[in-house]
């Protein structure tokens, strides 16, 4: 993959990326990072290319070494409201803005950039071609992985520390014999239908 060359040539940009949107439960969650030129990371890639373990010893690397983070969010409730591409656009716009130094600029993993006044540019692949971006997805990944190991507590028989939401064959069959559970996305067609067999019943 070539490295992405962007229109702007300073330092004080963010990269920005979400995590979950193929899930069928849990939040979309999103990260924005300025890293600092001058405090490199080594290691960074897209965080699907990582294991867990390298990701969860990145994670507080890139919270020390970064000029600015932010790990933000749109909620099941939302994803269900507004559907899911708009949810991951408004968890980006809130990682952003919620920066503690703003950007001059601002890199958006995929071919969408939300509807806001920082001058951006799309990246495709963005997490494996810019380090920025790498680095929001290692902090919206390990956040998500993290929450949903901690619904497995509270929902067993669903199994979300193993597939984190994801439908596999097992999140599948325990949907399809417990019903959904409230952290569920009731927009998303497999969760819709197992309502409305329910509803027959």
């Amino acid at each position: 993959m070539e490295p992405f060359v962007s229109s702007y040539k300073g330092h004080l940009f963010a990269g920005v990326d979400e995590v979950g949107r193929g899930p069928l439960a849990g939040d979309v969650v999103a990260a924005a990072v300025i890293l600092d030129p001058n405090n490199p990371i080594e290691g960074l890639d897209d965080s699907k290319k990582l294991t867990e373990k390298k990701r969860e010893a990145l994670f507080p690397l890139i919270q020390e070494r970064a000029l600015s983070w932010c790990i933000s969010r749109a909620s099941v409730q939302e994803i269900d409201d507004i559907n899911i591409l708009h949810a991951s656009l408004l968890a980006m716009e809130r990682a952003v803005e919620g920066l503690g130094q703003q950007p001059e600029h601002v890199l958006v993993d995929g071919n969408k950039i939300p509807k806001w006044t920082y001058p951006a540019e799309a990246v495709v692949k963005g997490d494996s071609r810019v380090q920025a971006i790498a680095a929001a997805s290692i902090l919206a990944k390990v956040v998500r992985d993290r929450e949903m190991v901690a619904f497995d507590q509270q929902y067993p028989e669903y199994g979300f520390a193993g597939h984190k939401g994801y439908p596999t064959k097992v999140h599948m069959a325990a949907l399809e014999k417990h019903g959904p559970s409230p952290i569920h996305r009731t927009s998303f067609g497999p969760v819709k239908k197992q309502i409305e067999q329910m509803a027959l019943l």
